[in-house]
């Protein structure tokens, strides 16, 4: 019985470093189909920058200030009409934000 188990270690641990081998290859082909993409799209992505960081930041930066915390909305829903609405969930009630402070010299401590 003892033999037999002996036997059987170094085929088993063949087989762990055949798959180990087998997953060291498949990670190493999905880096380099990844990183192939990434410099494929490299173009499209620096020629859309100025767009995302001239109008999509501002934008979510106002939206962000309307919504104060993502989590205590649902997700948005288009009306019939083509309307987007995004309802405050109902167990997150409205709070009215706090008004800053204005310094003396009518600066605001952010």
């Amino acid at each position: 019985m003892s033999l037999t188990i002996l036997l059987a270690l170094p085929a088993a641990a063949q087989e762990d470093s055949e798959t180990e081998r087998g997953f060291d290859l498949l990670r190493e082909g999905s880096r380099m189909i990844l990183e192939g993409i990434l410099e494929d799209m490299r173009p499209m992505l620096e020629e859309a920058r100025p767009f995302f960081e001239e109008e999509m930041l501002p934008f979510l930066e106002s939206l962000g200030a309307l919504m104060d915390d993502i989590t205590a909305y649902e997700r948005p829903e288009r009306l019939p009409n083509g309307d987007i609405i995004i309802r405050r969930s109902p167990d997150r009630p409205w709070t009215e934000p706090e008004e800053p402070e204005v310094g003396e010299d009518g600066e605001v401590e952010l």
